[in-house]
């Protein structure tokens, strides 16, 4: 199933648009701002930097007129520069969480949502992951509040590096077809 986000220049659908189905990591040439989207279908994850860097949110299917309010949902920034769409994923959902970097420290192995790690694992940290199955949302508060980071399948050996000394508390399965 494709995913497609419409963004526009202005509030409320006007002005300059840009349709997406896939990953895009450069949005610039193709508009100067956004102040409003619409998903039609699929989830993605929106970028405060070209490259799928700085600051992220997740978007499931739905209409934003005015992304200036999208602050009040959590959402930490007030431009997209990059977008990437998260594919459904069916299936078992593993990952594997590290107190410290390079895969060291106490180690638990996840297949479902944790809202807080130190409440369920006992663990004060999480500095890197091993996503070996589905795709996750991982946030620096615990209650699936805070900044967010996507996760699709792969080796994360140093969030510090990645998200300027970001620290995960709460991990979420992204379930949903949107």
């Amino acid at each position: 199933m494709m995913g497609k986000i419409t963004f526009y220049e202005e509030k409320n659908f006007q002005g300059r648009s840009y349709e997406c189905m896939s990953d895009c990591s450069d949005m610039s040439s193709h508009m100067s701002r956004c102040q409003s989207c619409r998903v039609e279908s699929g989830c993605f994850m929106l970028y405060e930097k070209n490259n799928y860097m700085g600051q992220q949110f997740f978007m499931r299917r739905g209409e934003y007129n005015d992304m200036h309010r999208m602050q009040s949902m959590g959402m930490m920034f007030d431009n997209i520069r990059s977008c990437r769409m998260i594919p459904f994923h069916r299936g078992q959902f593993r990952m594997k969480i590290y107190e410290r970097e390079n895969f060291g420290g106490q180690s638990n192995e996840m297949m479902d949502d944790c809202d807080n790690i130190q409440d369920r694992y006992r663990m004060s940290d999480c500095q890197s992951c091993h996503v070996m199955d589905g795709h996750w949302l991982m946030y620096e508060q615990p209650q699936y509040k805070g900044r967010m980071m996507y996760m699709r399948p792969g080796e994360y050996r140093s969030f510090r590096e990645m998200m300027s000394g970001q620290r995960f508390m709460s991990m979420r399965r992204i379930t949903d077809m949107c």
